[in-house]
């Protein structure tokens, strides 16, 4: 969904460039972030745009102005490690995006859905992920930095510091995520790098070469990293690249940091910085990511380059449910923006919740009748089973194919109470456990006494003859739940 309304597509987000050069159009890495005296004067900006944007949404739609311009459908995207065509998923259950590279990952690891996943491409600022993960990594966030010139005069994205600006390693991260400052990147690299290597005379060069061991700690295979900021043009060009799936896991390791969390979780944020002069001076920073808020979308890290094309990765928690989106040279601004929302939609739409307990028979006291467990001292006698939680759920993703159970009993003799555990049932979806559940005694059951026990050796004699079970079978009766 476009951050401005539904139905705004990018041939709208034209016209209304066109009208008023619309400020998302702009890539991050060409905008300085603004100080206190130029803030209100953004936020109006931004706030006029957004109505703009609604305004002549409004009016495109009204007139039938055709709002979607060259998102795709591919049978050929991934979804849980095959291709929809192999699933035999059809276009309407696939996410339309326009970008080439695309990946939707959940917070342990799993892959639901790739678009070129593997393809080595530019990323842009997204290389600030990785930056940060090695700050917080090897800094307390009151630790003070100092803006060299190299920092100073990179220009691009900034955070608005100048040479000789003393600030905490805290600030200089919020610099980094928030605006995208490449002079934070560049300060925070030469202060990591020198604490990495206390003796190198390259602290930005030690810092990168720091950025790939930990790429490959992450098991990133498709990364190489070349500065810490993610500009590749210009005195910056080189091979510097990685893939959406290592995007993904740089991520989902950002995310489990807290101060991370943090900040990328804040729209809008003050840095406190002393000057030179021993002056002390806030910058503000306003976030470049325009869905941060909506539809549990809780951060994420923009990158915009000509090579790179429009990039984003995103960390969205629906009800606990923590994924993270990635898309790599989309079309524009916004559309990248559509693009994560695309993704972050389907994925949830296709999470459903079903009943382990897929049976119509209950037991004599009323709970769902899970099977028949065998007593193994009888020769006919077994105990009603169900589930120790008869009302529990599962959470399965829809497009991952058939959710196959399998139900094991425990050896059953002497005698059983209403509760105790008789077996276990396991549902698994395309090979990965989903569900594991005790199954627990409905009934009261016992051995049989001294005389039972003769007549259960007499039948099992003639059991033995017939060539007849010589215990009760069990049966399940509960089927695997259907998707």
């Amino acid at each position: 969904m476009c951050p401005f309304g539904r139905g705004c597509g990018p041939r709208t987000h034209a016209m209304i460039a066109d009208a008023g050069k619309r400020y998302t159009l702009v890539p991050e890495e060409t905008i300085p972030s603004k100080a206190k005296s130029v803030k209100s004067l953004t936020s109006f900006a931004k706030r006029s745009a957004q109505l703009a944007a609604g305004f002549v949404c409004a009016i495109a739609l009204t007139a039938g102005v055709p709002t979607v311009a060259g998102a795709q459908v591919l049978t050929t995207d991934n979804v849980c490690g095959k291709t929809a065509d192999a699933r035999g998923i059809t276009a309407e259950n696939l996410p339309d995006i326009e970008a080439t590279n695309a990946l939707v990952m959940g917070k342990d690891g799993t892959v639901y859905y790739g678009r070129g996943a593997d393809e080595q491409v530019k990323i842009a600022s997204i290389t600030k992920v990785m930056t940060a993960i090695l700050t917080v990594e090897n800094c307390k966030m009151d630790e003070k930095v100092t803006v060299s010139n190299a920092a100073a005069t990179v220009g691009n994205s900034t955070a608005g510091l100048l040479e000789g600006d003393e600030l905490t390693v805290e600030q200089a991260l919020r610099g980094l995520m928030i605006p995208s400052g490449n002079d934070a990147a560049i300060v925070l690299a030469e202060y990591v790098g020198k604490k990495i290597d206390p003796k190198t005379k390259d602290a930005e060069a030690t810092f990168v070469k720091a950025m790939n061991e930990r790429a490959k700690k992450l098991g990133c295979t498709g990364t190489l990293f070349e500065n810490p900021h993610g500009l590749d043009f210009d005195e910056w060009a080189g091979d510097m690249h990685s893939t959406a799936h290592d995007v993904a896991l740089m991520m989902q390791e950002a995310m489990k940091n807290d101060t991370i969390r943090e900040v990328v979780a804040s729209e809008d944020s003050w840095i406190e910085v002393t000057g030179a002069d021993g002056t002390d001076h806030s910058h503000s920073m306003d976030t470049h990511n325009y869905l941060l808020g909506q539809d549990g979308n809780i951060g994420g890290k923009t990158g915009t380059t000509d090579d790179a094309g429009y990039c984003f990765t995103g960390a969205y928690n629906r009800d606990g449910d923590e994924i993270y989106t990635v898309v790599l040279n989309s079309t524009t601004t916004d559309q990248r923006f559509t693009d994560t929302a695309t993704l972050a939609n389907w994925y949830y739409g296709h999470k459903v919740t079903v009943a382990i307990a897929n049976t119509q028979e209950k037991t004599t006291n009323g709970n769902p009748l899970m099977a028949r467990i065998g007593q193994t001292d009888w020769t006919d006698k077994t105990i009603d089973a169900t589930l120790a939680d008869p009302t529990a759920q599962a959470t399965v993703f829809s497009l991952a194919g058939e959710v196959t159970e399998k139900v094991s009993y425990d050896d059953l003799s002497g005698t059983v109470h209403v509760g105790d555990k008789v077996g276990s049932i396991t549902l698994k979806q395309d090979g990965t456990k989903i569900a594991v559940m005790d199954l627990v005694a409905d009934e009261e059951g016992s051995g049989p006494n001294p005389i039972e026990w003769l007549l259960v050796k007499l039948d099992r004699l003639g059991r033995r003859i017939d060539n007849r079970p010589l215990t009760a079978e069990s049966e399940t009766v509960a089927k695997a739940p259907e998707v």
